[in-house]
């Protein structure tokens, strides 16, 4: 995972991953042994960022059963700010700019799977809705993929084909990322 931006602001990778989690996608909520799980590294670890960075009021956290759920605070003064750089990190705001700006006739655009948790594997997965040329959109495709250092696996959908997948889509994770205004 490559993350120059914010490695040289940020000394902890494990922090970096949490803010990269929780403000890729500000829906997310997660817990402790899932977070640690998921980075492969120690609750302390996990534990000691979140308090960090819920005492800084970056997170927010509600205790639900024997669990705390943690989740980016929207009310932040910094939200906006961290959730483009986070964005920039990711290359989200590439895909955005080099591929769904470019293409046409795109009504909406979404993240589906890990990166619409936060989680970065290097693997987008974007589901475009519209009526796209499939030549242009892998041309820039692979040109987004090399700027990024991420691979794009792009599912193009008409707004008929989104609506009967819909249901299936709605058991996965999903963010929209763009829609024409």
């Amino acid at each position: 995972m490559e993350q120059n931006l914010f490695s040289g602001l940020i000394g902890s990778k494990t922090r970096i991953k949490l803010l990269v989690r929780f403000f890729l996608n500000p829906d997310t909520r997660s817990y402790l042994r899932q977070l640690a799980k998921e980075f492969n590294v120690s609750t302390n670890s996990i534990r000691e960022e979140l308090n960090h960075l819920t005492d800084s009021k970056f997170l927010k956290s509600e205790k639900n059963g024997r669990n705390v759920f943690y989740s980016a605070n929207a009310e932040h003064p910094l939200f906006p700010e961290l959730r483009s750089m986070v964005n920039k990190v990711m290359g989200v705001d590439q895909v955005i700019d080099g591929i769904v700006n470019r293409l046409g006739d795109v009504e909406s655009a979404y993240l589906i799977d890990d990166y619409a948790e936060g989680r970065d594997t290097g693997i987008v997965d974007l589901v475009l809705v519209g009526n796209i040329d499939q030549y242009h959109l892998n041309d820039l495709s692979r040109k987004t993929e090399r700027y990024i250092k991420r691979k794009i696996r792009p599912l193009v959908l008409s707004r008929e084909e989104y609506q009967e997948m819909l249901p299936k889509l709605k058991s996965r994770s999903k963010l929209l990322i763009w829609e024409k205004p």
